[in-house]
């Protein structure tokens, strides 16, 4: 059994991680809220706009707005993985690199040996992953997440644009956390480029048949697409962003319980050795007395 020096040490050091998991724990839900209020609030707008800007993807063809549409195939693929540039968020980063390195061993597994893969990294966990995975990415930005803003977006967004539109990709995927709430996110694999239709023809002939176009259809859509795009993109870093707050706090919060029970289980554990001593103390005091006695 361990001294009471020891189980001293190990209680100060358990409470001592206490203290920061839930420090970090209080940390995480206020920065939460204010990312859970930035998402709620942009994601009924992204919807809407990606939703017209599918069931319009079809009357495109021909115009400079129609390549964003065009589909060739998949023979030169970019991965973007959306993760945090910080850990002690459970499985949030992990999840995202597992299925990015799942991505490129099963669905593209034969463009993967023509080194048509390309893997671009938003957060440095992700990059970080991938690398420890024998992956090399073509492009890490961790700077994002510092100051996330649309305006500080738009410029990846056209640049992947432009990279599609140049064919220097034929698809581009977006793979990263969907906010649910605190406890739950939703691992999402999206196609960023080309736009994809809307399979729904019920919603697609409703939507059509209720537009009105003012001044006219061409310059709506000229202004709609490229906007569309880059929001969809913000809204995958948004929904990133306060994915990884909901993680850190629901990991700390366990962490902190765990460390609870730990201290419970040491206190116990204190007393026991503290009781042991004690009563060995007696026997010695009582047994060097009946020694005197003699």
């Amino acid at each position: 059994m361990a001294n009471l020096k020891e189980v001293r040490i190990r209680i100060n050091s358990v409470n001592s991680t206490r203290q920061i998991t839930s420090a970090m724990k209080m940390v995480a839900a206020s920065k939460l809220r204010r990312a859970q209020n930035a998402i709620q609030n942009m994601r009924p707008y992204a919807q809407k706009l990606q939703s017209i800007m599918q069931n319009l993807t079809a009357d495109l063809d021909g115009s400079d707005e129609g390549k964003f549409g065009a589909d060739r195939g998949d023979h030169k693929v970019l991965i973007i993985t959306i993760t945090s540039n910080r850990g002690l968020c459970g499985a949030f980063n992990a999840n995202v690199v597992k299925s990015a390195v799942n991505l490129i061993n099963h669905k593209y597994s034969e463009q993967m040996n023509k080194g048509n893969v390309s893997l671009m990294c938003l957060g440095k966990k992700g990059a970080d992953g991938l690398i420890s995975a024998g992956y090399k990415p073509l492009e890490i930005n961790a700077e994002i997440f510092d100051h996330l803003s649309f305006e500080n977006t738009v410029p990846i967004a056209e640049e992947l644009m432009q990279n599609f539109v140049d064919k220097k990709f034929d698809k581009i995927i977006l793979i990263y956390n969907q906010f649910k709430n605190a406890a739950v996110q939703l691992l999402q694999e999206e196609q960023f480029l080309p736009i994809v239709e809307n399979d729904n023809e019920e919603d697609k002939d409703e939507s059509i048949a209720n537009y009105i176009f003012e001044p006219n259809k061409e310059d709506i859509l000229e202004a709609l697409v490229p906007k569309a795009i880059k929001v969809q993109l913000y809204k995958a870093l948004l929904d990133s962003f306060a994915s990884e707050h909901g993680a850190r706090m629901t990991a700390m919060h366990q962490a902190t319980e765990n460390a609870d029970e730990m201290l419970k289980d040491l206190k116990q554990t204190y007393n026991k050795v503290r009781q042991a001593s004690i009563t060995n103390e007696i026997l010695e005091i009582v047994g060097g007395a009946e020694a005197l006695n003699n």
